[in-house]
C-alpha cells in the first residue's frame, strides 16, 4: 500500500553521541522524503558532533570520532536539513520521544527556528508497539519478511521504517491512510514540548510534569512565581522546552 499524502512526509533517523536530548549530538542523519505525487528523494549526512563519541555508543552504531573528524558540523548542515523537512510531515521509529526532540535541539542550537506547527508526526514504533510489541528488526521481519541488514546505520533504519509503515497499512485496515490520523494514533500523550516537561490537562491547558510544580498549571506558576521562569531559562533544560515556556509567558502578557 502506498501512502496517501496531502503534503510530503520525511522519514528520518538519527545516530547520536548518546540518548540525552539536551546534551547529546547527531553523528549521522538520514532523510527519505516521499512526495504526494510518488516522487522520492533521500539524503544521508555524517556529522562531526564537536564532542567525543563514547565507546559504548560507537559499539552500537559503529561511528567513531575518526570517522567524522573531517565531516561538517550540524551547524553547517542545519539549513540543508531544514530546507528538506520544512514543508513536510515527519515520521520515524521512536521519533516522537527521541529523534524529533533531539533534531529540534540541534536546529535551535544552530539558530534555525524549528517547530512542529502545521506538521504531523507519525511514530511507526508506536503503531508497532500498540499492535505487536516488537523491535525495529522484528518489525521488518514480521511485516515485510525481510532481515534488517546494517541495523543502527541511519540509512538502513530509515528505509526499514518506511517499508514497515506501508506494510502496517496493508495489514491493519482499521488504520487510516492519512498522516493526521496516523499522527493522532501514534501520540502517546498530548504534550506541549518535545521533552514532555509541559503537557496538557483535561481542560487543554498547559501543566508542568516535573519538579515541585508537577501537575500545576503553567500560566498560574508563571504569574505567582516569576522566578521559576528565569530558573528554567538559565538551567540546563532543552531549548525547545524553553521556547514553549516563553511562548506561554508572552501569550499571558498579551492577554492582559
Amino acid at each position: 500500500m502506498e501512502l496517501k499524502l496531502n503534503k510530503p512526509i520525511c522519514f528520518f533517523d538519527l545516530e547520536t553521541t548518546g540518548i540525552d536530548i539536551g546534551k547529546d549530538r547527531i553523528v549521522e542523519i538520514s532523510i527519505f522524503k516521499v512526495f504526494p505525487n510518488g516522487n522520492k528523494e533521500s539524503k544521508t549526512w555524517l556529522v562531526n558532533p564537536t564532542i567525543p563519541i563514547p565507546a559504548q555508543t560507537t559499539a552500537v552504531h559503529g561511528i567513531t570520532d575518526e570517522k567524522v573528524a573531517n565531516e561538517p558540523t550540524f551547524a553547517a548542515l542545519a539549513l540543508q536539513v531544514y530546507n528538506m523537512i520544512k514543508d513536510s510531515d515527519l515520521a520515524g521509529f521512536n521519533s516522537d520521544r527521541f529523534d524529533i526532540p533531539l533534531l529540534a535541539e540541534e536546529l535551535l542550537r544552530a539558530g534555525v527556528d524549528f517547530d512542529m506547527k502545521n506538521k504531523c508526526s507519525v511514530d511507526v514504533q508506536t503503531i508497532f508497539h500498540k499492535m505487536e510489541e516488537r523491535t525495529l528488526s522484528a518489525a521488518l521481519k514480521f511485516y515485510c519478511g525481510k532481515s534488517l541488514e546494517n541495523a543502527h546505520s541511519a540509512e538502513a533504519d530509515t528505509m526499514a521504517t518506511y517499508e514497515i509503515l506501508k506494510a502496517q497499512l496493508d495489514r491493519y485496515p482499521e488504520l487510516e491512510n492519512d498522516m493526521k490520523a496516523l499522527s493522532e494514533f501514534t501520540t502517546r500523550k498530548k504534550i506541549a514540548d518535545f521533552a514532555g516537561m509541559i503537557a496538557f490537562d483535561k481542560d487543554d491547558e498547559e501543566i508542568f510534569t516535573f519538579g515541585k510544580h508537577k501537575g500545576a498549571k503553567v500560566e498560574k506558576i508563571l504569574e505567582t512565581e516569576p522566578g521559576y521562569f528565569s530558573w528554567i531559562q538559565n538551567a540546563d533544560f532543552p531549548l525547545y522546552t524553553k521556547k514553549v515556556l516563553t511562548a506561554i509567558k508572552l501569550r499571558k502578557l498579551n492577554t492582559k
